[in-house]
């Protein structure tokens, strides 16, 4: 990995979070992700299954944890299962987890060859009444390919019909929400190696220059940072390409006078960052380009300002919703008979700002956390309003990454990036 190796107890700390919310004897499964064909011989470049490496620090392929805080013996209660690594493997993949790495990344005492599970699993379930398994209910799966982890569930029901079974993902839907002092640690310093292509492209952003000029800038500042690079796909959009939510093709040329939206960030560690920045192409905002660009700016301060302990998450995209009505009045995008009269499940702003406010970040850009309960300190969230106008060609969306405290103002990751339109343009002009 680039990153630097992470404390292990950050993941000490994150099962016993887990397993003092499991059922009385009760046993957990977690898998790491498959390593994804693409055709022919290539792969995918492998990424970890979130769920494994929170509780593990494991970052391999071929990864299991098993974790059974009532079995009658001490040293099984937490289990990590690692491919077995040889002199073969070393030449053609290079260096693997060995049963001593593992312990020292994970903490954890017991480490098995993978080839040993089904004899070891199949002894502690006589010992098990209930097994956890880890399925995705994330409020925005849309996964439709078979999972390592689907293929675990339906083996071990086939194996084991007498068990009962329980769901891990509510459990880590409550405490990965709530993150650990080293997590917002391993957070800013994505957040620090974003601000760093962020300032990178104030002085390269220019007219004619294309889109994917401007993500290899991006890219080459992240990996020179120890980032693996995007912590998503990039949006990187000019001109009317703005007003395309997810627009990821970054293939058109810059115009002098038009806007460009970036929605790119980097991630660290397997953390995400995520950041949005909409600045003028040839250095200067135009006089409508400023009011909207500071109408969306003034949304996202009042709304930063809302996501305290208590909150309530669709509570407070409502309140979002009519700060930003009374922008869009203002800049004479919506008149009175247009609030008057809008559809209560379709309000007029949307017309003008469709998608979210916020959302929760941290191993996923998207991450879990719980949505339908009041907010918690150190939960982290996004913030990121926007207008996007096509009769005008222009899109603007402005976002930062906040952290919330226990009392008083969230603590913004983001506070270094420049953000006001006087230091975007005198940035852009030096």
């Amino acid at each position: 990995m680039k990153y630097e190796q992470i404390s292990n107890s950050l993941f000490i700390k994150n099962r016993k979070k887990f397993m003092a919310k499991m059922k009385p004897n009760s046993i957990a499964v977690f898998n790491s992700n498959d390593v994804y064909p693409v055709s022919a011989d290539s792969t995918l470049p492998f990424e970890q299954h979130r769920d494994i490496f929170y509780l593990s620090g494991a970052d391999q392929e071929e990864t299991i944890l098993v974790l059974f805080p009532d079995a009658l013996n001490k040293d099984q209660r937490e289990v990590l299962f690692v491919r077995e690594t040889n002199e073969h493997i070393a030449i053609w993949e290079g260096e693997k987890l060995t049963k001593e790495k593992a312990t020292e990344v994970s903490g954890i005492q017991t480490v098995y060859w993978l080839s040993d599970f089904d004899k070891v699993f199949f002894d502690l379930m006589t010992e098990a009444d209930t097994v956890y398994f880890n399925t995705n209910e994330h409020y925005r799966q849309a996964v439709e390919t078979q999972t390592r982890e689907d293929r675990f569930i339906l083996k071990c029901k086939q194996q084991f019909p007498a068990h009962l079974y329980a769901k891990s993902n509510p459990i880590l839907q409550e405490i990965r929400g709530v993150k650990e002092p080293e997590e917002i640690v391993l957070m800013q310093t994505a957040c620090n190696i974003t601000e760093k292509g962020f300032r990178r492209l104030l002085g390269f952003i220019k007219p004619g220059v294309w889109e994917y000029e401007i993500e290899a800038e991006l890219l080459h500042e992240f990996i020179c940072n120890r980032s693996k690079g995007f912590a998503y796909t990039p949006i990187i959009a000019g001109g009317n390409n703005a007003n395309v939510l997810h627009y990821i093709e970054n293939n058109k040329q810059c115009k002098d006078g038009d806007l460009i939206l970036m929605d790119v960030a980097a991630e660290y560690a397997n953390y995400s960052s995520d950041l949005t920045r909409t600045i003028p192409i040839n250095g200067k905002f135009t006089p409508r380009q400023k009011a909207v660009y500071e109408a969306v700016l003034r949304v996202k301060n009042e709304a930063t300002a809302m996501l305290a302990p208590g909150t309530i998450w669709a509570e407070y995209h409502k309140e979002c919703g009519k700060i930003m009505t009374s922008e869009l009045l203002g800049l004479g995008l919506l008149d009175k008979a247009d609030v008057q009269n809008e559809d209560k499940n379709w309000p007029a702003y949307k017309k003008y700002f469709m998608h979210g406010t916020s959302h929760h970040i941290g191993l996923n850009t998207h991450d879990y956390g719980a949505l339908k309960t009041p907010m918690k300190a150190n939960m982290v969230f996004t913030v990121e309003p926007g207008i996007y106008i096509p009769e005008e060609k222009m899109g603007i969306r402005i976002e930062d990454d906040v952290v919330i405290q226990e009392k008083g103002a969230p603590f913004n990751l983001m506070a270094n990036i420049p953000i006001e339109v006087d230091e975007i343009e005198t940035l852009m002009n030096s």
